[in-house]
């Protein structure tokens, strides 16, 4: 008697994993599909047992068992998974029991059972080991991801079953990723020694998108104003950054629950969802949704409320908590709203567990909704213990200290969220940090919990990068914000680009001997040049150097507000190109202007200031929601050449609209008055390098110092005569000279939203906005303009400049002197016509030969810009975590500008933010 099962051949066995495991089916909630066969059907073991020998007789008795075949597995262990031994009584049914139980142990891939007359043959053939596992055509997901999911592993027994299972979660990967058509082939090839080489071939298909959502049964809302509301959004080109139109089974359920909230507000108590189907377009890419709802009646507010067994939250004294009225239409947010209010208000008088619960009566005669919000007796509640938890590195004080409240204090909700608050401020845990709230050890006790997880604190840059602000820019920095888990802050950096270098040294103590007062203190020298513009040319006019320290204090007032002190010392040293803007070493107002002559030098600033600062920020590295408001003074003239008091004024208003969008609001101004009076027309109390300036990056739209008073020059086209020019000026923007000088007070104001992203544009770190900036700079004392003769036809002067009609402007002629002071004067070889200059007034006999001269060309001098008038732009911008720092580009255009300004459209700054 011979007994196998036919359908495990080894040839047959191998094709089963070969032709394909088609488990890539759509399967999606709520949609009707037609059902398909299971490609590894072929694998299903139903052991069916052959009787090629005349049937056995009844009673016949088994005389031995042999195992054949086996490599790994014992003999024994064989024998072990069966009931036939020795001695037994056995029929056919028997034998086609054990030749099932052998093939439900899947460590066979062929078994055959030969009787010869009671002596009883098991021919087996061993199950593969695995080599190793191969992933094939997958690029949408990495093989770790991939790999996580798989339980087959190498040196391990490979069963079907096990295979059948991975497919299946490796689909359910690919749907979560939005891939419903994806469909995995496993492979297998056979090594010697009895060895395969699995391999999983993924065709991942496309992304399966939402091409259209249907609503049937709607009647007072449109099948668009519905839409709006679901979280779910329809596939359009314009949604290339966002995933909402990417089908998700999980969104589907989510979107019915936005449906019954949006009817809920609008009155509709009796509103339900009867259906939500999901159906595969006929390519089975994509995705149609069809809800079926049903509206109902809408109702209103019948008789409202207030009932309160709280000991001091009296119903009388806090129905104003109540907002809605009767009559109004039934809206369920304000019901919810009036709950958290409740909450809060109990939670505010120490009742930690005390829980508004509404109740309804609803009148359908007349479409009334009674409510009745409950609050039941609860104890008083104090706090037994705040845990600590996660922090390995930062210390428990440092946390502690954050804390509004104290072990035994009355609970109060509002010091809780204050509490969170702070911490998340702090920038060393993870965002959304939430302290725990769990009942203690008795009834009016409670327990807090901060579980943290901690993020790098420590950073080290070495960078480089390109900014329309700093040109090419160079950076390394080191710094470290929570110093031995202190909360400490250390830090080091230089900086150089084309205008700018520095290197800079600061420490923060926080809390200066466990005492609510932070301290710090900074090291610096900036060398800096200035420039302007000749057309897109920028070109360097002053060099500023400044080394010198500050010193820091500050101590908080109240839980909002903070007094911050200072003092800082430096030494500031102004120059100019003595090649470029000198002659006979004195500065030229025909080359540099009068007023970069008149700043240059170098002088001791000593000032002293404060900082009056108002925060209430729900976050101050990433605010959503909240206000700050800092007023500044400095006042240099502590000692040192400079006397002035600068103000400042800086308001920020953050709205956490909801769905991501968060509206900020801010506002800043600031005014410098000078102690001093600098004798000189046309000189402005203020210095150049003190006064405000106005521009790129502050206000977007603009060129960098592009908004404000400025000195500009015009150059007049060459005339016919030898030192006369034409009255005709080069306007040519790119010929233009033009610098901005800056004026005494400004004030800036911007208006921005910050529009919500798809997951994978958050993950990526992108965060768009539109914005509207307006501001200017304005205040300081006219300059004196530099002007050139006007000549007649005949080389007369008849005036200055600007020339009336028929006269023309000429050069200015300026006295060339030695390192001594000395005038000099041109000796003219007459043998070899060689022109060489010389201090002595009797050269060879020739008394008072020519004297040394340069000549400046004519140009016009004008003087713009200085106007409190708002300039107003508006624009799109983005911003980015790049993986070389963080990056931003704005898109702005100037709607009010006055004369002078210069605008810009484009603007973008990387690696220059640490």
């Amino acid at each position: 008697m011979h007994l196998s099962n036919p359908r495990f051949s080894k040839r047959t066995w191998l094709s089963g994993l070969l032709i394909g495991t088609a488990l890539g089916g759509f399967a999606v909630p709520a949609h009707a599909q037609t059902s398909q066969q299971d490609p590894l059907a072929e694998f299903n073991t139903e052991a069916e047992a052959t009787q090629t020998d005349t049937d056995l007789a009844a009673g016949a008795v088994i005389r031995s068992v042999q195992v054949e075949g086996s490599q790994r597995i014992e003999p024994d262990t064989v024998r072990s998974y069966i009931e036939l031994a020795p001695g037994a009584t056995y029929t056919r049914e028997d034998l086609d029991e054990a030749l099932r139980d052998l093939f439900e142990t899947e460590l066979f891939r062929d078994v055959e059972i030969r009787d010869n007359q009671g002596d009883i043959v098991i021919v087996v053939q061993e199950n593969p080991v695995i080599n190793r596992i191969l992933l094939e055509g997958n690029r949408r997901l990495d093989d770790e991801d991939i790999r996580t999911e798989i339980r087959l592993a190498p040196r391990q027994i490979f069963t079907r079953s096990r295979a059948r299972a991975d497919v299946t979660r490796i689909i359910e990967l690919y749907r979560r990723r939005g891939r419903f058509a994806a469909s995995i082939e496993p492979q297998m090839v056979e090594l010697d020694q009895n060895r395969v080489d699995i391999v999983f071939e993924i065709s991942e298909g496309p992304r399966s998108r939402v091409q259209q959502i249907n609503v049937i049964g709607n009647e007072v809302f449109s099948d668009s104003d519905l839409r709006s509301e679901m979280a779910t959004k329809q596939s359009r080109f314009f949604r290339f950054f966002s995933s909402s139109d990417t089908f998700d089974p999980d969104r589907l359920a989510f979107d019915q629950q936005r449906l019954r909230q949006f009817y809920l507000t609008e009155g509709y108590a009796d509103f339900r969802v009867i259906s939500a189907v999901a159906e595969l377009t006929p390519d089975r890419r994509d995705f149609i949704i069809t809800y079926v709802v049903e509206e109902g009646e809408r109702y209103r507010f019948g008789d409202l409320e207030l009932d309160s067994d709280l000991r001091d939250f009296r119903s009388e004294q806090f129905s104003s908590f109540i907002p809605m009225q009767t009559g109004d239409w039934y809206n369920a947010q304000q019901i919810e709203d009036t709950i958290d209010s409740l909450n809060e208000t109990a939670g505010l008088l120490g009742y930690a567990f005390a829980e508004a619960r509404p109740e309804f009566n609803i009148n359908r005669d007349d479409r009334t909704m009674d409510v009745r919000f409950r609050i039941e007796e609860t104890p008083r509640v104090y706090i037994e213990r705040i845990d600590i938890n996660g922090n390995t590195l930062t210390r428990d004080k440092v946390v502690r200290r954050e804390f509004r409240l104290q072990e035994g204090d009355a609970f109060n909700s509002f010091l809780v969220r204050r509490s969170q608050a702070r911490i998340q401020s702090l920038g060393f845990f993870q965002e959304n940090f939430e302290i725990q709230q769990s009942p203690g050890s008795a009834p009016d006790r409670i327990v807090l919990t901060a579980n943290v997880e901690e993020n790098a604190t420590g950073e080290l840059q070495l960078s480089a990068g390109f900014s329309s602000l700093e040109r090419f820019i160079l950076n390394f920095s080191v710094r470290q914000r929570n110093f031995m888990g202190k909360g400490q802050e250390l830090r080091a950096g230089v900086n150089w680009s084309s205008f700018s270098n520095s290197i800079e040294l600061g420490f923060t103590e926080p809390y200066l001997f466990d005492r609510n007062i932070a301290v710090g203190v900074d090291l610096f020298r900036r060398d800096f040049d200035s420039f302007n513009f000749i057309g897109n040319d920028r070109n360097t006019t002053f060099q500023q150097v400044s080394t010198g320290f500050q010193i820091r204090a500050g101590v908080p007032l109240t839980e909002f507000w903070t007094l911050a002190l200072r003092y800082g010392l430096s030494q500031e040293d102004v120059t100019l190109d003595e090649n470029t803007f000198f002659i006979n070493d004195e500065c030229s107002p025909l080359l540099a202007g009068r007023f970069l002559c008149d700043a240059i030098g170098n002088r001791i600033i000593s000032s002293i200031g404060y900082s009056l600062v108002y925060n209430n920020l729900d976050n101050n590295i990433r605010p959503s929601r909240g206000r700050r408001v800092i007023l500044s003074q400095d006042f240099a003239g502590v000692f040192g050449d400079v006397r002035y008091l600068r103000t400042r004024i800086d308001a920020d208003q953050f709205f956490n609209l909801g769905s991501g969008f968060i509206f900020g609001l801010s506002a800043e101004a600031g005014y410098i008055y000078s102690f001093e009076n600098r004798p000189g027309e046309g000189i402005d109390d203020v210095r150049l390098t003190d006064r405000f300036f106005l521009g790129e990056p502050q206000i977007r739209g603009f060129d960098i110092r592009g908004v404000g008073p400025r000195v500009q020059r015009f150059f007049y086209n060459v005339g016919d005569g030898a030192d006369g020019f034409s009255n005709d000026l080069i306007t040519d923007p790119r010929s233009v000279q033009d610098d901005a000088i800056g004026g005494r007070a400004y004030y800036l104001a911007r208006a921005e939203l910050e529009i919500p992203l798809g997951s994978g544009a958050r993950e990526l770190g992108f965060r768009p906005s539109i914005f509207i900036d307006a501001g200017a700079v304005f205040g300081v004392t006219d300059p004196v303009l530099q002007t050139f003769p006007c000549l007649d036809a005949d080389g007369n002067e008849v005036g200055r400049t600007p020339c009336s009609d028929g006269a023309t402007p000429g050069r200015i002629n300026v006295q060339a002197r030695d390192i001594d002071g000395n005038l000099l004067y041109i000796f003219t070889d007459p043998v070899t016509n060689e022109q060489t200059s010389t201090t002595d007034p009797v050269t060879n006999g020739v008394v008072n030969p020519p004297l040394l001269a340069t000549s400046q060309p004519p140009f016009l001098e004008r003087f713009v810009g200085d106007s409190p008038s708002p300039r107003v732009t508006v624009g799109v911008g983005v911003s980015w975590n790049s993986p070389f720092g963080p990056f931003r580009i704005d898109l702005a255009y100037a709607l009010l500008q006055e004369e002078g300004d210069e605008d810009k459209i484009f603007s973008f700054n990387i690696g220059t933010q640490f």
